[in-house]
């Protein structure tokens, strides 16, 4: 979450490099998408007109095009990630900001999501966080989805989790909290019970207000 937001501050504060015409001509070849209008925006999200120009300001000087394909996702966010290969874990953050299955991210779908998770209300938080562990999308969470996820997590974080922590960590990880979260064991998470878990740990809800009131 705290790479989505610097990637945009960053973005924010800094020019485009001159561009000669061979560059111009390039980019009106490019099938431009515009946004909505910002009073739709401001009703849909919980930013104001001034935070939304701010946001598409930066989102425009790193995607000229209006849209972010996965690539372009993976390589913004394995910025923030040197030390470890984000590669995994940007591409289930990716699928989680298309919510239409497009295979690219417009203006719209990048801020309605940081409006979640900035800005939006507990449940909403927990309800997106549910749907990217929710890889398949049939509406649960099971073992496996829940260990891509988490090894993504670690390979993302790299020396700072290798080698300290033991090869079967992510497995660990992952079998406390699913005996926490499986109210009725029947292999498979819902989205009731997994909010339910998740508003019962304390340290999981001080991670849910860590990012609320950045921009």
């Amino acid at each position: 979450m705290g790479a989505v937001v610097g990637t945009l501050t960053m973005q924010t504060k800094q020019r485009r490099p001159s561009r000669d015409k061979a560059d111009d001509d390039l980019e009106m070849t490019i099938v431009c998408h515009r946004p909505e209008g910002l009073d739709q925006l401001e009703a849909q999200t919980n930013f104001s007109k001034r935070e939304l120009q701010v946001l598409y300001r930066g989102f425009k000087n790193e995607c000229p095009s209006g849209v972010v394909n996965e690539d372009t996702f993976k390589q913004i966010y394995s910025q923030f990630f040197p030390h470890g290969d984000a590669s995994t874990y940007a591409h289930y953050l990716f699928n989680a900001f298309d919510t239409a299955h497009t295979g690219s991210i417009k203006f719209e779908d990048f801020v309605t999501a940081l409006s979640i998770l900035l800005r939006g209300s507990v449940t909403e938080k927990l309800q997106w966080t549910f749907n990217l562990y929710d890889i398949n999308r049939d509406g649960y969470i099971n073992k496996e989805e829940m260990t891509d996820i988490v090894r993504a997590i670690y390979d993302m974080m790299g020396k700072y989790t290798y080698p300290v922590l033991k090869t079967d960590a992510p497995k660990q990880h992952v079998d406390a909290f699913f005996q926490k979260m499986d109210k009725n064991r029947d292999g498979m998470v819902t989205l009731d019970e997994f909010i339910l878990s998740c508003q019962e740990d304390e340290n999981i809800m001080r991670s849910l207000q860590l990012f609320e009131n950045v921009i």
